[in-house]
């Protein structure tokens, strides 16, 4: 899917994504062999080992890019399309969440909190100055999955409403680009001649990943602060 286009960009992209993740996979892989070792148990709901516990959270922390894990991401998102990007920054982060929602009492607080710190940190501040569109969903993906994730341990119902709103915004936004075929932000600009109402839902939409009251994207941050 990713080497459809037989580009050297996506070839680039592609390599990293199969190193990442098959990266991740092996360390998955290692720290069921460590539990199943130590415990007698296969089933990682019976997670009793720290060190399992600590390899599993790197491992799911790489396959979805949290910092300081997430030097793959923005480089990867860029060298694809939008529309693979899309099925990048939305549907790839279901499977790792899921299992991060069900070990996520067996996991280690202070170490969750650590990622999801520092993902809303780096993703906020390593967006700043981007002009590729596709790399600041990137940066906008860390930041929202590192809120996700500092309140993963305290309230996993908030942690699925955020990231459902995610997925809806994201995937709207790259719709948008897609319509417009915009791959940079000055595009945008120009495209608002051709389609103004469009153009004006686009900023909106960007606005709201980013957190601006009183839009959509405000109100998990504001619901975690509030926790």
């Amino acid at each position: 899917l990713m080497m459809h286009q037989h580009h050297p960009r996506a070839a680039e992209a592609t390599t990293k994504y199969f190193l990442t993740q098959a990266t991740a996979s092996t360390l998955l892989l290692f720290a069921s062999m460590t539990n199943a070792w130590t415990s007698g148990e296969w089933n990682l709901l019976e997670l009793s080992n720290p060190t399992s516990a600590t390899l599993i959270t790197i491992a799911l922390a790489l396959k979805i890019g949290l910092a300081p894990m997430h030097f793959w991401l923005p480089e990867v998102l860029q060298g694809l399309n939008l529309t693979t990007g899309l099925i990048l920054a939305t549907w790839q982060k279901l499977a790792p969440f899921a299992i991060l929602l069900q070990l996520h009492p067996l996991l280690n607080p202070n170490l969750l909190l650590f990622l999801g710190i520092s993902s809303t940190l780096i993703g906020g501040w390593g967006g700043l100055n981007q002009t590729q569109l596709r790399k600041i969903l990137a940066y906008s993906s860390i930041a929202h999955l590192g809120w996700m994730i500092t309140i993963l341990h305290y309230s996993p119902n908030l942690t699925q409403l955020n990231l459902i709103l995610y997925i809806i915004m994201t995937l709207t936004t790259f719709l948008l680009f897609k319509t417009f075929n915009s791959t940079k932000i000055n595009s945008i600009t120009i495209s608002t001649i051709k389609s103004p109402l469009l153009t004006i839902i686009t900023l909106v939409m960007l606005l709201s990943l980013g957190g601006l009251p009183p839009l959509t994207g405000f109100m998990p941050k504001w619901l975690i602060l509030h926790e």
